[in-house]
């Protein structure tokens, strides 16, 4: 399937942060046969559309096929020719040639299943677009009922399937990574109402739209190297699914108690679920509101877990944002809203004492503040030192709640850092105010904010000496951003 929790393009994030088949049969039938040793993997020109495309072709049943890893297409280079010498009246010797250095052979080229992924993905990354388009085109068109799993208006559904492949081919090689990024995204697929049986016809319309646009680098090896890739996909997906069934529901009913604006556009919004909703200080998910049906955006939780069960979260309204508009501007007690399962690793580590040192730009202090309750809730004197920025005074809606944190908790310090001058960009003093403090040796970092606060966050704290492995965000990439 596409990539659903990842979040959205339009911003709408708060903390702005993204039965079982057995493996063995799958849906798939038996293996084509491989190209002969040396085959260029490609189509003969004679088989494309004026266009230089490979035509569309009927469907088959997807069948899996064995890797074909460690052939070559590179052929020897044969030796180069010296012409001969000609020679003058005289018949004088001809001069010997100064010796050069021989050219260094051509880098063989990667014919492993994880090289012919990328280089479909390489091919097809500038016409993405397209590649989406066709998909979601032949997918409704050939299974016109999973429309009803999308939302109505796609058009911020539509990088988000190329950003799940360019994760996938990416990691190919990388199977624990790839495992938890994959076992995710079953997860969270759950409250789409995707089921098992849904998978097939989505990887058939997948190699459909591939094969169209990536000629020069599709063929039948290509095409059995993406088969592989998508059953193994699809099967982790599956059983995480699966797995999940057991222990928890798709999504949760959960009934809006209390809606207090603390700025013309920012709203904490505090929720009842329907039934108990495990999660951990420093998580989000995923929220669907009444207006806006199968349209989720990403929210962090605004406090660590409750004896009664509430869950707040604190919503900025941005342009053209569905669910934050919703949720800021016409969300009201009584009104109930859908979550789906709780996400993301930026946790506080409670084995150690180091101390925690915390970056929170805008609605971004709302992870933050759950994370210093976490810390008074295990009753562990750690020090926590809280940086909150914002553009302006204003803007620091939330500074009360934490000045008052802070004469609760001797081993809590905010300091509130305004931006102030033009263009500087939510979060631009943040780096220079934690210089002038520390030494931040000891300490776990945490941040939440903007993209570009973060990105400079992260850079500031490995130049001050913190270990990039105590380092811990939720960025815009949920899988390839948290590993770098």
């Amino acid at each position: 399937m596409d990539a659903p929790t990842t979040p959205s393009a339009d911003g709408d994030r708060s903390g702005d942060r993204s039965s079982g088949n057995s493996r063995s049969a799958g849906w798939f039938g038996a293996s084509p046969q491989h190209p002969q040793d040396g085959q260029r993997d490609g189509r003969q020109d004679g088989h494309r559309d004026a266009e230089g495309r490979v035509p569309s072709r009927t469907f088959t049943q997807i069948r899996p096929v064995g890797s074909g890893a460690g052939r070559s297409r590179t052929a020897p280079d044969a030796p180069a020719q010296v012409p001969p010498q000609r020679q003058g009246p005289t018949q004088a010797p001809a001069p010997t040639p100064t010796p050069t250095a021989p050219t260094p052979a051509p880098a063989p080229e990667d014919t492993s299943d994880v090289g012919l992924l990328r280089r479909t993905m390489a091919e097809i990354e500038p016409i993405a677009d397209k590649v989406t388009s066709h998909f979601y085109s032949l997918l409704f068109l050939r299974h016109p009922d999973l429309r009803a799993l999308f939302p109505a208006a796609m058009d911020t559904q539509r990088d988000r399937l190329f950003k799940a492949l360019l994760t996938a081919a990416t990691h190919a090689d990388d199977t624990a990574t790839l495992a938890a990024y994959l076992s995710h995204l079953g997860r969270g697929h759950r409250k789409y109402g995707t089921l098992p049986e849904h998978y097939p016809a989505v990887g058939e319309c997948l190699i459909g739209a591939l094969s169209r646009y990536a000629p020069r680098s599709w063929g039948p090896r290509t095409e059995s190297a993406w088969v592989a890739a998508y059953t193994t996909i699809s099967q982790i997906m599956i059983d995480a699914a699966a797995e999940d069934a057991l222990r928890a529901p798709a999504s949760w009913q959960a009934e809006v108690v209390a809606h207090d604006m603390r700025t013309p556009d920012i709203a904490v919004v505090t929720v009842r679920p329907d039934q108990p909703y495990p999660f951990l200080a420093g998580q989000y998910t995923t929220l669907e509101t009444p207006w806006w049906p199968r349209i989720w955006r990403h929210y962090s939780f605004a406090g660590a877990p409750r004896s009664d069960g509430l869950l707040s979260f604190h919503v900025k309204a941005v342009p053209a944002g569905w669910v934050s508009n919703a949720l800021v501007h016409r969300a009201r007690p009584g009104h109930v809203i859908r979550l789906g399962p709780p996400a993301g690793s930026m946790t506080v580590d409670h084995s150690t004492d180091n101390g925690l040192l915390c970056l929170g730009g805008g609605t971004g202090i709302a992870p933050i503040k759950a994370l210093v309750e976490d810390v008074a809730q295990h009753g562990r004197r750690r020090s926590v030192q809280v940086f909150y920025g914002a553009r302006r005074d204003h803007d620091l809606y939330d500074i009360e709640t934490m000045l008052r944190l802070q004469q609760s908790h001797s081993w809590l310090s905010v300091r509130p850092v305004v931006d102030d001058g033009p263009g500087g960009g939510l979060g631009a003093r943040l780096p220079e105010a934690v210089y002038e403090y520390g030494p931040w040796h000891t300490y776990d970092a945490y941040l939440s904010g903007p993209p570009g606060m973060i990105r400079r966050g992260v850079d500031t704290l490995v130049d001050i000496g913190i270990p990039a492995h105590r380092i811990r965000h939720d960025s815009i990439e949920e899988l390839v951003g948290a590993r770098n």
